[in-house]
């Protein structure tokens, strides 16, 4: 199964140390997606499943002040028997959630989903907006979308480390 591991750039440094992601976490196209997203192929139920996790993404970064203000996603090919699904299709917040059974090896990260640079900006006041737009403020909301309009740039696995230089 395909997950979307949210993370920054400073937890993507550690996993790279460690040789594994150590998300608890994630997100894929489960079944309460395919019920909740019915029309869509499954390209656009993995997008989904990859904006849901770069939303996640944004938490991480509302609660480390220190990274940099970019949204990072990982995806990792994961055996089925490894991930447990958490979200249910009446859940408008979490269908696409994941429990993750343990670490994922590094050699599972197919791909990085990573904000461009010059996105910072919007990424920053999007990670501090994002609680009070959680709690139902539509200025706030307004502004999260603002990031989540922005285009996560695609790196292949290997060039992981490369990623990190260049932040």
């Amino acid at each position: 199964m395909r997950v979307y591991v949210p993370a920054t750039l400073p937890l993507l440094a550690t996993w790279l140390d460690a040789g594994a992601v150590s998300a608890p976490r994630g997100r894929a196209v489960t079944p309460a997606v395919r019920e909740w997203y019915s029309g869509g192929d499954e390209e656009e139920l993995e997008f989904s499943a990859l904006l849901d996790a770069a939303t996640d993404s944004l938490g991480l970064l509302a609660v480390d002040g220190a990274a940099p203000r970019r949204r990072l996603v990982l995806a990792a090919d994961v055996p089925d028997r490894d991930v447990r699904a958490l979200g249910g299709p009446l859940d408008d917040e979490t269908p696409s959630e994941v429990e993750l059974a343990g670490p994922v090896p590094l050699s599972a990260v197919v791909s990085a989903h990573c904000d461009e640079p010059e996105a910072q900006e919007a990424v920053r006041a999007a990670a501090q907006a994002l609680p009070a737009a959680r709690a139902g403020d539509e200025d706030a909301a307004f502004v999260v979308d603002g990031a989540e309009d922005g285009d996560l740039l695609w790196f292949d696995a290997r060039e992981l480390r490369a990623l990190l230089e260049d932040a």
